[in-house]
């Protein structure tokens, strides 16, 4: 019998992390491996997982794969963590992985057909989670006049922006697709957005608006779709791209390391304004609060900012800030951390 994985996409900042904690707090003594996988150099999801204080996060149940999208490190790095997975005793009964937020999942998928893991994997389904205020407020969309005056100016500039078609290839992949944050937007644009959702995905592909991650696991972890199957009739943007073409350069990557902080409200503070002026999708990670026994725990979408104390800082572990900077492409890192640390 083949063991079922979940595979989690969705875009920076959607709350892929925050559903799976919400999994693992009603696995009800399941043994399920989680796969992280984090654009950039600093790992943030797995010490969150880590710190959430709920059985079966622990160090042994969760891997990570940092520095890249596990959609371009299918050969070096996701089939053979999928081999050492399987090499365990006892076996999982279900593995999820998070895809980062910027990671094709279709390359991901295909790799369930490798003869290495074909015969003892099979893909359960793959969740799209949505961020809703982001999806209402166009993140995703095209702005037509912008984009023709672009196209006026640059004849070469032909394909819609690399958000767009990486919303659009995350969904074509879905089994299921979550419209998470639904209680930061009203009625009528929730119902306007779950319409257009379901107008873009295909016919047997429910979408359902969920709260915090709030996803009944029977539901999350059953869907039996064996996607591995049908994923190369889904059709995505970067189907002609070669092993080399994806490589993120449309985005970039940096961590602001700092030193203590008084007051966390100030560097909320601090990510409001850079957020606006540099164009930042994402930043999260961890600050040293002075006089706090516990690490604060800093997650951002644009303006929306989330945080909270987690676990406690361990005996000889260095206590710093290090908060995790992802943008687009030219994203001043200098002016950002000078903003971040002032």
């Amino acid at each position: 019998m083949k063991i079922p994985a979940t595979v989690i996409t969705g875009f920076l900042g959607a709350g892929k992390t925050t559903l799976i904690r919400h999994l693992m707090s009603r696995a009800k003594g399941a043994r399920i491996a989680i796969l992280i996988n984090e654009f950039g150099d600093r790992g943030v999801d797995r010490e969150m997982l880590l710190g959430c204080g709920i059985d079966g996060c622990s160090d042994d149940n969760i891997v990570e794969l940092a520095n890249g999208c596990i959609c371009c490190t299918v050969a070096d790095e996701f089939v053979p963590t999928m081999e050492k997975l399987l090499a365990r005793e006892p076996l999982p009964d279900h593995i999820i992985i998070e895809t980062s937020g910027l990671a094709l999942p279709k390359p991901l998928v295909q790799a369930f057909n490798w003869p290495e893991i074909r015969t003892r994997l099979t893909v359960d389904g793959v969740i799209a989670l949505i961020d809703a205020p982001a999806l209402a407020d166009g993140r995703f969309a095209d702005d037509p006049e912008r984009l023709q005056a672009q196209r006026a100016a640059d004849p070469a500039l032909a394909h819609p922006s690399p958000l767009v078609e990486l919303f659009e290839d995350q969904l074509a992949c879905a089994d299921l697709v979550v419209l998470n944050k639904s209680d930061l937007v009203d009625s009528p644009t929730l119902a306007s957005l779950q319409d257009d959702l379901a107008s873009r995905v295909g016919n047997g592909t429910k979408v359902i608006a969920t709260r915090q991650g709030a996803l009944d696991p029977r539901v999350a972890l059953g869907l039996a779709a064996a996607a591995e199957a049908s994923i190369e009739h889904r059709h995505c943007h970067h189907d002609e791209d070669g092993e080399d073409d994806h490589d993120h350069d449309e985005f970039a990557s940096f961590v602001a390391t700092f030193g203590a902080v008084g007051d966390p409200a100030e560097v909320e503070q601090r990510i409001r304004i850079v957020a606006p002026a540099h164009d930042v999708l994402r930043v999260k990670g961890f600050l040293h609060v002075t006089d706090k026994a516990r690490r604060h725990v800093v997650q951002a979408v644009g303006g929306r900012i989330d945080r909270y104390y987690d676990r406690a800082w361990t005996t000889g572990e260095e206590r710093r800030s290090e908060l995790v900077v992802i943008g687009k492409k030219g994203l001043d890192c200098e002016a950002v951390t000078a903003v971040l640390t002032a």
